[in-house]
């Protein structure tokens, strides 16, 4: 049963105006940022428009954050433009109607997510890479709108082309153009500095747009939008073919599982910080209708987009009745304002994205990366210029598997150590190196994740070279399974083997600390019987009491009792 209007219930009248008021200055200043990521698009100026309507009041009514904006946001645009450029013209009929089957693939991929409970996939995009990910993004957004701003021609799709391009290009630089990009930089720079609170994007605009009518900026050859398409969008399915399916299918899924990351990550740190219940399940529901809305109204893919969570939150929002405002001063502008709209230069929307591409570009957190985890700086950077390089798609892409390699990096090469006593009597680890031991003739080993059938051999080797060839001084090996949350069946027969080659060399081998689900691994696998009841102990001082009463005489106590951790 769906439970609807979460983030807008329990509607109470103090709360609903306050909201609402929210909702009108978050439109003043949203309205700009979205008719510029429908240029990261390629879509028409006034799918942007679109993307602030029917999506919406469909997240509104299906989700249940009280904050999550979902609209048009800079790394799906992104993900769209990689996608479809090179399948039709930029902005044309055929153009917006592919955007429109992935925006119904992509509900159709989040809605499976539901039914399938995959919300837990977005964990699987660490933070780190998902820095590196944007700041790919940011850097691809700004050099893509860098042609606009300085009224240079650029015909190429990859950055580092474009880029070429506009070195080349430099000494022919349309001159009111720039201008034109700088007086609106400096106009918003100077808000953003001296009054934060005053929609500068909007105020921007409105000046261009006045401007640009009195001056008649087209006659001076400063390229401007055109005629925008006024009235609310029409609901209907997009102009396809089945055949149309399979190339977008892959960009769907990116689309999918950028707005399923980047969503949940949002929605969580709102959440936790206004000490609201989020459901992400539901949340997957609202977005698939929030995307299933944007494909039928004519737009294109939304996503929950931090920036503009923020600035609902920043405009003092606390439900979606803010976002349900926002769409109807939408609704009002397409109705009765999109006239004056033909007169914004083109250049003012390059560089109100490429002030976007800016915030989306993460140096601090990088830096921030690079101090505490130089190889975790290396991934953020490399997903940074396969993003720039290659492109958005296949960044994702990246970033997934960097993600996974590198849990599985932490899983196979996990921090192992044998454990000695302090002057205090607490266990410390020393590296594993041969001859390095508890005590004379004992040896107690810590490997600090679960054995399974890559790691297991692994294991296995550390021991041995631990034990040194026989003969051996060494007497006992005792394996502290604290940490070992679980054992396969491979890992589970590696043990085995290991535990005969001991025993030919003389060496007594047992496991002290398992959790009991690790205990139930052993006894599912037979370890139990084969490494013997006896030998798998409760606690280490248990093992150790054991070793000192039946080792040799010549073996040195280690001390008297030992903490369990």
């Amino acid at each position: 049963m769906l439970n609807l209007f979460q983030g807008i219930r329990p509607l109470k009248r103090g709360g609903a105006l306050r909201d609402a008021f929210a909702g009108v200055a978050f439109a003043a200043m949203n309205i700009p940022q979205a008719l510029g990521y429908t240029r990261i698009a390629g879509m028409p100026v006034v799918t942007g428009l679109y993307s602030l309507l029917l999506p919406m009041l469909a997240f509104a009514t299906f989700g249940s954050s009280r904050f999550l904006v979902v609209a048009a946001d800079s790394a799906t645009a992104a993900i769209l433009r990689g996608g479809l450029v090179g399948m039709a013209p930029t902005a044309s009929t055929r153009y917006v109607a592919l955007a429109g089957l992935v925006a119904l693939l992509t509900a159709a991929f989040l809605l499976l997510g539901r039914l399938l409970k995959l919300g837990f996939v977005s964990d699987f995009l660490s933070q780190t890479v998902l820095v590196g990910f944007l700041t790919g993004i940011g850097f691809q957004v700004g050099i893509a709108v860098l042609g606009q701003m300085l009224g240079i021609q650029v015909t190429s799709h990859r950055s580092i082309l474009q880029l070429a391009e506009i070195g080349r290009g430099l000494p022919k630089v349309h001159l009111p153009t720039l201008a034109v990009t700088l007086a609106v930089l400096a106009f918003v720079f100077a808000l953003r500095w001296s009054a934060p609170k005053v929609p500068g994007p909007m105020l921007a605009v409105i000046l261009a747009i006045a401007a640009s009518a009195f001056w008649n900026f087209a006659g001076h050859g400063i390229a401007i939008i055109g005629p925008v398409v006024g009235g609310l969008p029409h609901f209907a399915m997009p102009d396809i073919s089945w055949r149309d399916i399979s190339p977008l299918l892959s960009i769907a899924a990116s689309c999918a599982v950028m707005i399923l990351t980047q969503s949940a990550a949002t929605s969580r740190v709102y959440a936790a910080r206004h000490h609201q219940r989020l459901d992400e399940n539901q949340d997957l529901v609202g977005l698939s209708a929030a995307n299933a809305a944007a494909a039928f109204s004519g737009t294109f893919v939304v996503n929950g987009s931090p920036t503009q969570t923020a600035m609902v939150e920043g405009a003092g929002s606390q439900s979606q009745v803010a976002q349900v405002t926002t769409a109807v001063v939408v609704a009002l502008v397409l109705l009765f304002l999109t006239k004056p709209l033909q007169f914004l230069p083109q250049c003012v929307l390059g560089t109100l994205v490429f002030l976007v591409a800016i915030r989306l570009i993460k140096l601090r957190s990088l830096a921030s990366i690079r101090r505490e985890s130089p190889g975790e700086f290396a991934l953020a950077v490399t997903t940074t210029i396969v993003v720039i390089a290659a492109g958005v798609e296949q960044g994702i892409i990246l970033a997934m598997v960097l993600s996974l390699l590198r849990i599985v990096h932490h899983i196979y090469h996990p921090r192992t150590g044998v454990m000695v006593p302090d002057e205090t009597s607490i266990w410390k680890l020393i590296p594993p190196d041969p001859g390095a031991a508890t005590a004379p003739g004992l040896v107690m080993y810590r490997f600090g994740a679960a054995i399974f059938y890559a790691n297991a051999s692994r294991f296995c080797d550390e021991i041995l070279r631990l034990v040194g060839p026989s003969p051996t001084t060494v007497r006992w090996v005792i394996i502290d399974g604290e940490a070992i949350t679980n054992v396969d069946f491979s890992a589970a027969r590696a043990v085995e083997e290991l535990k005969k080659n001991l025993a030919s060399m003389g060496v007594q081998f047992g496991f002290a600390r398992l959790p009991w689900n690790t205990r139930a691994d052993f006894d599912r696998h037979h370890l139990t019987v084969a490494i013997g009841p006896s030998w798998i102990f409760n606690r280490l001082h248990d093992a150790v009491d054991a070793f000192e009463a039946l080792g040799p005489a010549a073996s040195i106590p280690i001390v008297q009792s030992f903490p369990t951790s």
